[in-house]
């Protein structure tokens, strides 16, 4: 029967061992002096080594070879071991023994004496799986076993076992093998199978492998199986089918540079080869996540729980994007993974967020800045179901938005403001203010037909208010204003307040005359201005 790669190739010496040389000098000093310790606890993510280790100290524990050579791999007891016969090594799977009663029949055997070696070796796999009970039943024969018995606790999520557990073991922490060293490993492994495959191909198996050299060895296998006789990136583009950080990587990218196409394409690409289209948006949003820390984080191995080369492609993505478009594409991401849920069709919103997103202007985080005031009042009577709204509020709310665009068109913006300042439309910007403060105060509703963003300088805005009462509420709620305008601009402003002179309110005055009239004609009806 076929062995696997991961088995066939597991090391049987420390020499063997990849990229855990900090953890190798430990255990290698410990056993050419006898300073070995009755309990370890081995942390790391999967595919790292820390079974293999673990049988590799139990090895060394009952070598029949010298000191200096431990484990020798070679000897009776070390060929016994390799082989799963040797009766004083004992391996636990935590996950399915993991019971108050299961601890108890160990604390029994616990009792005898090594029969066949020196040491008695209990390798307890995913001991973060053990119930509480069984953690309070293991804790006292763990503190202080009889002589010659040693407790090898392995674990991916070290932060699950009990602070009395973690106290009373050497804890040793296995890394994310590099890249380089995992692809040095599967190039000597290719060549004693003499299989043909390409650099760029070990790379990819090694990059979307993220640090685990198990994973490796089963993607190397699957490629290795399918039959060909040399195996290039194209071979293990298919077996994957692209869901590693490299396919995240690509989708952003495309998202950066509107390359809505290719965006389209490649999600295509993704679906085709099974990918869940929920799986993937949670995955990107945390592709998003990543991007985000990296941003912030100097050294983010820790919090990100990918491998060095990982997070420098992810850190070279982060300089190049800015933290508003990763803002709003997990905002947005988010929004469409909670209708996919319950959708039907999660491919078609899907797309939709990906062409959002590919299409969105970055240079402003809101699009409603740039819709005109009138589709503004539209979308706003729309949404509250006052199609049929009477005629004197058509007459006010189009009065109000074609006074604001005339006089704002007539001033000149201020000398003091900058590029992306002079690009923002003073009576677009405030009616985004209005529709997000109309949801923390009832009242800003009271401040939007008798109000006129006039100015923005360097330093504060200035608010021009039809009347002294007016004002008033502008003053009461200048807090808000400005947070709101901080949210749009990037910068804190202070809020000055203004009155109209009587010259601008008649005027505003024979305007909506003017255009109450118009509106009259045009629909049939008779409009009275107040």
């Amino acid at each position: 029967m076929y062995t696997a790669l991961y088995r066939s190739f597991r090391p049987e010496t420390f020499d063997g061992i990849l990229g855990q040389e900090h953890i190798v000098k430990i255990l290698k000093n410990q056993l050419k002096n006898g300073t070995t310790v009755h309990a370890y606890l081995f942390c790391g993510t999967r595919g790292t080594g820390k079974t293999s280790t673990a049988r590799i100290l139990a090895k060394g524990m009952n070598c029949l070879a010298d000191k200096e050579s431990r484990p020798c791999g070679v000897c009776a007891n070390c060929i016994s071991i390799r082989g799963g016969i040797f009766i004083d090594v004992i391996e636990i799977d935590a996950a399915s023994h993991n019971g108050v009663d299961n601890i108890r029949e160990l604390r029994e055997s616990v009792k005898y004496p090594p029969a066949a070696g020196r040491c008695k070796v209990y390798i307890i796999d995913e001991v973060h799986m053990l119930s509480a009970g069984a953690f309070n039943a293991l804790l006292k024969t763990l503190e202080e076993p009889p002589e010659n018995i040693m407790f090898i606790l392995a674990t991916t999520e070290s932060q699950k076992l009990p602070a009395t557990i973690l106290s009373r073991c050497l804890r040793l922490d296995f890394k994310r093998i590099p890249e380089k060293t995992m692809l040095q490993g599967m190039r000597d492994i290719c060549g004693r199978l003499g299989v043909n495959i390409s650099g760029a191909a070990l790379g990819l198996i090694a990059s979307n492998a993220d640090g685990s050299v198990r994973d490796a060895l089963s993607l190397l296998d699957q490629c290795i199986s399918s039959g060909e006789k040399s195996v290039t990136r194209e071979n293990v583009i298919e077996i994957l089918g692209t869901a590693g950080e490299e396919v995240f990587i690509e989708m952003t990218g495309f998202m950066v540079r509107h390359q809505v196409t290719d965006a389209l394409l490649l999600l295509d690409r993704i679906i085709s080869d099974g990918k869940d289209e929920r799986q993937f948006i949670k995955d990107w949003i945390v592709h998003f996540r990543n991007l985000m820390m990296t941003k912030f984080i100097r050294n983010p191995e820790d919090i990100l729980n990918m491998s060095i080369e990982n997070i420098e492609r992810i850190r070279k993505q982060s300089e190049e994007t800015d933290l508003s478009f990763i803002n709003d594409s997990i905002i947005k991401l988010s929004q469409t993974l909670s209708e996919a849920k319950w959708s039907t069709q999660p491919r078609i919103l899907l797309e939709l967020c990906i062409v959002k997103l590919a299409t969105a202007d970055q240079t402003v985080t809101d699009q409603n800045i740039y819709q005109s005031p009138r589709e503004t009042a539209s979308q706003n009577n729309s949404k509250r179901g006052d199609i049929g709204c009477n005629s004197k509020t058509l007459q006010q709310t189009e009065a109000d938005s074609f006074n604001k665009t005339k006089a704002n068109s007539e001033r000149p913006l201020a000398a003091s403001e900058n590029k992306k300042e002079a690009s923002v439309d003073y009576d677009k910007l405030w009616y985004t203010v209005f529709e997000e403060g109309e949801s923390l105060k009832g009242s800003f509703n009271l401040l939007r037909v008798g109000t006129v963003l006039k100015e923005i300088n360097d330093n504060n805005f200035t608010v021009e208010a039809s009347n002294e009462t007016i004002m008033y509420y502008v003053k009461e709620n200048a807090s808000d204003l400005e947070a709101l305008m901080e949210k749009h601009l990037g910068k804190k402003l202070r809020l000055e307040c203004c009155v109209a002179n009587d010259d601008d309110q008649q005027e505003k005055k024979k305007t909506a005359e003017e255009l109450a009239d118009e509106i009259g004609n045009k629909f049939g009806i008779q409009i009275d201005v107040l």
